[in-house]
């Protein structure tokens, strides 16, 4: 099998949960990751124990004019690179989990006639799938409302969006001590750790009876850990949490974005969450996505033009203070979970490979 794709959290973390059912399946399966030297998969797949190959490609979307030139000239080498890794590699299927990676490989691979599959994490897909989605086999979603997004009479299927298994085997591990789990998605989020360390002030007398774990992305990393130090809390913070199941099992309450696949996970291990949606996401999907836990009970919706250090100091003294709330979330986010979506990923790829 190989998995192309990544660039964040959001696109990688569901390869990895589809590339570990696998492993469950076959004893002595071969899965390869493709993707690129600049994406979070550079770093994360290795300790993983994936073995992972690039190829030449960069973002167009967004980008400056320059950057797209740049990306255009490197699209003819993206395509000889996957052309290389597929007949060295020679899978039984590709699957394509988006990011600017998975385009080559899944083009390549549709070209040669490997059976593949793309995989849609959000509501909206991205440029790269809405374009594979005119030469792949299947395409597999997480919403019954991307179907429309995709080309007409494309094989889509909707199977949820995988999370790794261990994210919610283990369980429940809370302490005496208020946990509170911060990040801002994969990369980290400038605006909640900015507004975190404003909190501080307004949280020291709470002090003891909290616990803090802290994503905060390399930019900011030194900063928040000193502000941290500097007011005497007992805060654990990291540039990246490469162990977020146990972060989830510690956490009594998340702070956090609102992506696809953290907001499966959330659901997946059903954690109450104050979820403050990254205000330009294509097509404003976070918003929709925290919206939807909101009205079912199994959030607190923040938008990040409300949010100051006072006001997300006093709603996680709220929670601090109210358990019995938080107990009320983690049921209604229960309740929401889907577990089985790497099961079903893995499902539809075998009934492409006839001999599987």
């Amino acid at each position: 099998i190989i998995i192309a794709g990544g660039g964040t959290g959001g696109h990688l973390y569901p390869g990895i949960a589809v590339a570990k059912e696998f492993q469950k399946r076959y004893k002595d399966i071969e899965i390869l990751f493709v993707g690129t030297v600049n994406g979070i998969e550079y770093r994360v797949l290795p300790k993983e124990g994936y073995r992972l190959e690039t190829i030449r490609i960069a973002g167009f979307i967004g980008k400056g004019f320059l950057k797209k030139i740049a990306t255009l000239f490197m699209l003819p080498f993206s395509l000889i690179d996957s052309f290389r890794i597929l007949n060295r590699f020679k899978p039984q299927c590709v699957i394509g989990v988006g990011g600017y990676a998975s385009g080559p490989l899944v083009l390549s691979a549709a070209f040669m006639r490997i059976p593949n599959v793309i995989l849609e994490e959000n509501v909206v897909p991205g440029a790269t799938n809405r374009l594979l989605s005119y030469f792949t086999k299947k395409a597999a979603v997480a919403f019954e409302d991307t179907k429309r997004f995709l080309r007409n009479g494309a094989d889509v299927v909707v199977v949820g969006n995988p999370i790794r298994e261990e994210i919610y085997k283990k369980g429940s591990q809370k302490s005496d001590r208020f946990t509170l789990l911060i990040f801002g998605g994969s990369l980290g989020a400038h605006t909640i750790n900015m507004k975190m360390v404003e909190a501080i002030d307004y949280l020291k007398e709470f002090k003891e009876k909290i616990k803090i774990i802290h994503q905060t992305g390399e930019a900011d990393y030194s900063l928040v850990k000193d502000a941290y130090n500097k007011a005497g809390f007992d805060a654990e913070v990291m540039p990246f949490i490469y162990d977020m199941a146990t972060a989830y099992a510690n956490a009594d309450l998340v702070v956090c974005r609102a992506g696809a696949t953290t907001v499966a996970e959330l659901t997946a291990c059903g954690k109450a969450a104050i979820l403050i949606p990254f205000p330009f996401a294509t097509h404003n999907h976070q918003e929709m996505n925290a919206r939807a836990l909101s009205e079912a009970g199994a959030g607190e919706m923040m938008l990040n033009k409300d949010l100051s250090g006072r006001i997300l100091a006093d709603r996680i003294i709220y929670y601090l203070n109210n358990r019995s709330k938080i107990e009320e979330m983690e049921k209604k986010s229960m309740s929401l979970g889907k577990r089985d979506a790497a099961s079903k990923m893995a499902d539809l790829c075998e009934g492409l490979v006839s001999y599987v």
